[in-house]
């Protein structure tokens, strides 16, 4: 439902004070302007620049409210009133004002009255800000973003030439990156689009919408170019999001998430930054820890600023690193329950959100958090991703020799319970010093030695539960990890106490 369409339905049932949240500020007071004509209601604007305005009338018809005062801009709505008609009186970015106690007052005062003489407060303001006193007493509307139509007519009217506007996939990606713009922002980015591309490209959107990412400073926007040839094995993992991500049928369910279990360096933050520049969407890194504020209720709001740019970014896979770590004290009680509210405004955005965010969370113990967090419909499936097998690590080791541009031919290190992470560090180390693979796998001790406990812990918990990320379609079996030989030995000699 439009802004105008709410707006008519409110004044009808003569609610005389409302709250407009938008961020177009000239769209909102075009479309609340047509409305009263086709109405034929009188409307004034008021700013602090300007003073008070009546749109339509000339100079001599304008009421005298003591310029740019705002207190007389409210005592001068009563002028407006007209016995078979209704006024509206548009005050606009007023909640600057709303500190001081005779403008509360003042206001309090002829919303009571509007009910009698048909006169309407419309505060137009980018925040929702109510004094407690006049909370009652406002209802809220929103002036919801441009939709897909109306990009795509913003696009055409910028895009005039033979050319420089896509079709078919390509538009429905620029339509995708466009989403959660304002029309001003997305006018304006077509419109650089064109200066640097000659025709109106998905990148240039994606650059500005990063440059937004670092105002809030919430959420960060991946710009790396890895993809899945870049990574050996989880083949089944792959093969079900590429599925879940590319489908064309609009009428099918979105697909909800992911969460990535395992040791560490199996890849699981590589396939998540992957699968974006896989699948053609934006990868968005959310960080808990930035969202945490040192002011009262600070990190609830930042954490409900940073869901709602997720949801007006459209398409996009999100990630949740080390999630495990991210939401350990959500139990904790010495934290005035911040962690527990967090979590929980957390679990709900996974469970309830229409967008078309993808979830990925990864983590190292999962053990850790409730099971209402991986429960059915918050995610579509937890994937366990063990370390690489002989075929797997094959793979993995012909990609980073060939990345580090070492020789294939030269003989390997033993490199049984290595995981990716620890194969690409010894390419890495032998390139950077130079020195045979044997040699510089001196220096690399795989975590399933060091925590072998740990590890196995995790298997155990895994087998039955997960699902596997190399055999398609099946459930996750714990085969074990061989066990570490530099482990020390305990003597069995009874005269040695």
């Amino acid at each position: 439902m439009s802004l105008t369409e709410r707006l008519a339905e409110y004044v009808s049932a003569c609610f005389t004070a409302l709250w407009v949240q938008s961020h177009e500020r000239d769209d909102a007071l075009r479309e609340i302007a047509q409305l009263c004509r086709q109405q034929q209601w009188r409307l004034a604007v008021w700013d602090v620049d300007r003073g008070l305005q009546l749109p339509g009338q000339d100079r001599a018809q304008q009421l005298d409210a003591g310029g740019n005062d705002p207190l007389a801009a409210i005592r001068a709505v009563s002028a407006l009133a007209s016995p078979d008609g209704s006024a509206i009186l548009v005050l606009v970015n007023f909640h600057r004002f709303l500190n001081s106690p005779e403008i509360v007052e003042a206001l309090a005062r002829q919303i009571s009255a509007g009910k009698q003489n048909r006169t309407f407060l419309v505060v137009l303001s980018p925040v929702v800000q109510i004094p407690v006193e006049l909370e009652k007493d406002f209802a809220v509307l929103e002036h919801e973003l441009p939709d897909r139509e109306q990009l795509e007519e913003i696009a055409r009217g910028v895009a005039t030439e033979e050319g420089e506007l896509p079709d078919g996939a390509d538009l429905t990606r620029l339509l995708d990156a466009a989403a959660g713009l304002t029309r001003q922002q997305a006018e304006n980015a077509f419109s650089l689009s064109l200066v640097r591309h000659r025709r109106v490209e998905a990148s240039t959107i994606w650059s500005l919408k990063a440059d937004e990412l670092k105002k809030s400073g919430l959420l960060q926007l991946h710009r790396g170019g890895e993809t899945f040839a870049d990574l050996g094995g989880l083949d089944a993992l792959k093969g079900f999001c590429v599925r879940a991500l590319r489908a064309k049928d609009m009428a099918k369910p979105k697909a909800r998430g992911i969460v990535l279990l395992g040791p560490p360096g199996t890849g699981k933050s590589a396939v998540a930054k992957a699968l974006g520049s896989e699948t053609g969407r934006p990868t968005l890194i959310l960080d808990p820890g930035s969202l945490m504020g040192s002011l009262v209720g600070q990190t609830e709001e930042r954490t409900r600023q940073a869901l709602r740019i997720i949801d007006a970014f459209g398409p996009s896979v999100v990630i949740i690193d080390e999630v495990d770590h991210a939401l350990a004290g959500h139990n904790a009680s010495g934290d005035s329950g911040v962690m527990s509210r967090f979590f929980g405004a957390m679990q709900t955005w996974l469970n309830d959100h229409t967008s078309d965010a993808f979830v990925v969370c990864t983590s190292n113990d999962i053990s850790s958090l409730p099971a209402a967090f991986t429960r059915a419909e918050r995610f579509d499936g937890v994937y366990y991703v063990d370390l690489p097998g002989v075929v797997q690590k094959r793979t993995v080791w012909r990609i980073y020799l060939e990345k580090f541009g070492l020789d294939p031919a030269q003989a390997r290190p033993v490199d049984a319970d290595w995981s990716g992470a620890e194969i690409r560090a010894c390419c890495r180390l032998a390139a950077l010093l130079d020195v045979p693979l044997v040699e510089a796998a001196q220096n690399v001790v795989p975590v399933a030695r060091t925590a072998y406990e740990a590890v196995e812990r995790l298997r155990t918990w895994a087998g039955g539960r997960c699902l596997n990320a190399e055999s398609p379609g099946g459930i996750y079996r714990s085969s074990g990890v061989t066990s570490p030989k530099h482990l020390r030995k305990v003597r069995r000699d009874q005269s040695n106490n």
